[in-house]
Parts: structure tokens; C-alpha cells; sequence
């Protein structure tokens, strides 16, 4: 009998949630065959078999958390021992056959679609042999199960425990509410300077830049238990993203060392990974600081959350048409929201002012 545990799946994760079995006990399976998918740090991925036999027990069940190193499949194998190398993310569609309804057994029909796009149609109830795919080679894609999630007759489960991501977020709030004695500062910002045709999301990237630059404090760790502040020199800025499935925030390295459209091209990388649920665990750690542009739905102003161990957080409102004074004389012009959350153990009121006015002059300036 062999035992084969959850093994680390990179960057030091110690859980995973059970999202699918693609077997079950009994079954005799293959070296490197997909035995299930796992979610961990908002990624799914795929977990293959580091022997070959038969499965005697499967340890867990659909969106049980299984810690890393715990009991996941236990085999009757005859292998002298197996090397269960780096997982990477799966990338590859899974082929399903389906029994087509009216067709003879002999005819088959196959469903391709990734990991994530199935745990997807099973979070909102969705057949997939009922989904016309329009990815290449007849890949079934996140877009096509929501789109026909829409059309099809779809009902809200009530009392529903709180999985993947959501989960992630609901655990993640409540360690930020528990333990970071949170400021909020707001003040306006006239774009009346800047161009209406410049990328707004990258300037004001380059101005948190300014704003750390400034103010290096705002660009911080802080554990509470030892009381330790670690001031970084790297500026990785967390951009939260929304989705129908919860919050994601990858994470863009180095921007300090970033060209205007090296930004822009990161962050389209990043937002097409984060729709089509690819994204890799490293995408999403080692955030120094965090960016919430929530205005491009709606709302002025906000308190947004900081996430320790980060000291501080820059959330924008929406861009609108307001009246401003402007050498001395009251004209309308285009004006961005801008509200500034920091950890009042880490950094002071004065900290947080100097960085939001370091950041207000970068974007009044721009031209």
C-alpha cells in the first residue's frame, strides 16, 4: 500500500481545496494521470498520479480543504517508488466523453474544456455537453458556460457555503478587519492637465510610484505579533480585479522599473489570465501595496481594505465633471476621487498625507 500526500504546489501553500475527482476508488490509474483538480491561491490546477495501480481510498471530497503533506489517495501499487515532481498549472483541456441523448451508444461526443471552465459550469449548474464551444479546436471557455448560464434556466442556491475564491476573500477580509487598525484619507484630483485620451490606469500607477518615492513607509510589511516593519524596495502593486466569480488581485513586479507600456502590457496579460482562471499562484503574491480603481463601476470615494501584511491601499472613485477653482476662477473640469487606506500601526497621519499629496501633484501635473 502506498500513501501519496498533498504535495506543496508551490510558494509555500498549506492548503488546497477539492474542487473535482476524475477518478474514484477502484479505479486502475496510470503514472502522471490527472486524478483531480485543486484551488490554491485562486488558481485551479491539476494533481497527477505519482503511481501506478489501483485506488484503495480517496481522502476527501468535493470542496473539502486538504493541508499540504496531508493523506490525499491511497494505492495498491507495486511500484518500487515514484518522484512527484513540480505541478505545474493545467493548461491542457480535459477530454470528457459524453453519451449524446438520442445517438447511438457508438457515437460519442467529446468535451474539451480546462479545469477551471468545468469547476466553473459545476459552480453554476451548467451541462457542458450542452455548451457550444468557441475556443480553438473546439475548446469549450469560461465565456461560453457564462453565457449559456445566462440563457438557460438557472436558480440560486440558498444557504450556499462559500467556495474557491469567494472562500479565499471571506477568510482574507476577516484576518484585515481582525487585525489592522485602518485610516482613511480622501482628497480630489483635477485632470483637467491630462490628455482625455491617456491611459488613466497607468498613470496613476506611475503616481503611486511618486507617492512611495515620497513617502517610502506607504511601501511596507508589517507583522503584528513581533511588531516588525520591513520597508521594501520593490514596488509590486496589487491591482484588484472583479469578477462574477470574487475578488482577484495579481500582481504587477517592479513597476518602479516599468515602462508606460510594459504596465499596459502587464495588465492585459494579467486581466486575460485572470478571466480565463490560467493565473499562476506567483501572479498573485508578494503584493507591497494594493490598487482598487472600484470607480470604473461606480461610486466617489470608499474605505477599501489593507491586507497585511501591506500597510496601505489606493482606491480610486469614478471620474466625473465637477466644479473647480483654477487660478482663481471657478471652471468645470474633469476630476478623479481618491481615497487612501493605511495600517495606523505601521504608518502615521502625516505618512499617509505626504504619499496622497505626492500623488494628487504627479496626477495634476501630467500632461
Amino acid at each position: 500500500m502506498k500513501i501519496f500526500y498533498l504535495p506543496d504546489l508551490g510558494e509555500g501553500l498549506s492548503e488546497a481545496e477539492i474542487r473535482e475527482w476524475y477518478v474514484k476508488e477502484g479505479d486502475t490509474v496510470k503514472v502522471d494521470q490527472s486524478l483531480l483538480s485543486v484551488e490554491t491561491a485562486k488558481a485551479i490546477v491539476d494533481v497527477p498520479s505519482p503511481y501506478e495501480g489501483r485506488i484503495e481510498k480517496l481522502h476527501g471530497k468535493a470542496h473539502d480543504i486538504i493541508k499540504t503533506h496531508a493523506p490525499l489517495v491511497e494505492f495498491f501499487s507495486h511500484d518500487k517508488g515514484a518522484i512527484v515532481g513540480n505541478l505545474e498549472e493545467s493548461t491542457q483541456p480535459f477530454q470528457e466523453g459524453a453519451v449524446v441523448i438520442g445517438a447511438p451508444v457508438s457515437s460519442i461526443a467529446t468535451v474539451k474544456a480546462l479545469p477551471a471552465v468545468r469547476a466553473l459550469a459545476k459552480q453554476i449548474n451548467v451541462d457542458l455537453n450542452t455548451v457550444t464551444p468557441t475556443g480553438p479546436k473546439g475548446q469549450i471557455t469560461a465565456e461560453d458556460v457564462k453565457q449559456h448560464g445566462l440563457t438557460g434556466s438557472v436558480l440560486l442556491k440558498q444557504g450556499e457555503t462559500l467556495h474557491g475564491t469567494r472562500r479565499t476573500m471571506a477568510v482574507t477580509m476577516t484576518q484585515a478587519h481582525e487585525q489592522v487598525a485602518q485610516m482613511t484619507l480622501m482628497d480630489d484630483v483635477d485632470l483637467g492637465q491630462v490628455a482625455s485620451d491617456t491611459d488613466i490606469t497607468v498613470l496613476i500607477l506611475k503616481a503611486m510610484v511618486a507617492g512611495i518615492q515620497a513617502e517610502p513607509s506607504m511601501n511596507a510589511w508589517f507583522d503584528g505579533k513581533t511588531c516588525q516593519r520591513q520597508l521594501l524596495t520593490e514596488i509590486n502593486i496589487g491591482v484588484a480585479m472583479d469578477t462574477s466569480e470574487g475578488l482577484f488581485v495579481p500582481v504587477l513586479k517592479k513597476v518602479n522599473e516599468c515602462s508606460v507600456m510594459q504596465l499596459r502590457e502587464k495588465i492585459n496579460s494579467l486581466k486575460e489570465t485572470v478571466r480565463s482562471r490560467t493565473i499562476v499562484p506567483s501572479d498573485m503574491q508578494n503584493a507591497t501595496i494594493i490598487f482598487s480603481n472600484f470607480g470604473t463601476i461606480s461610486g466617489k470615494y470608499a474605505s477599501p481594505m489593507v491586507i497585511p501584511p501591506m500597510v496601505s491601499i489606493l482606491g480610486c472613485g469614478r471620474i466625473h465633471e465637477a466644479a473647480v477653482v483654477r487660478s482663481g476662477k471657478v471652471i468645470a473640469s474633469r476630476v478623479l476621487p481618491l481615497s487612501v487606506s493605511a495600517d495606523h500601526r505601521a504608518v502615521t497621519g502625516g505618512e499617509v498625507a505626504r504619499f496622497l499629496a505626492a500623488v494628487k501633484k504627479f496626477l495634476e501635473s501630467a500632461a
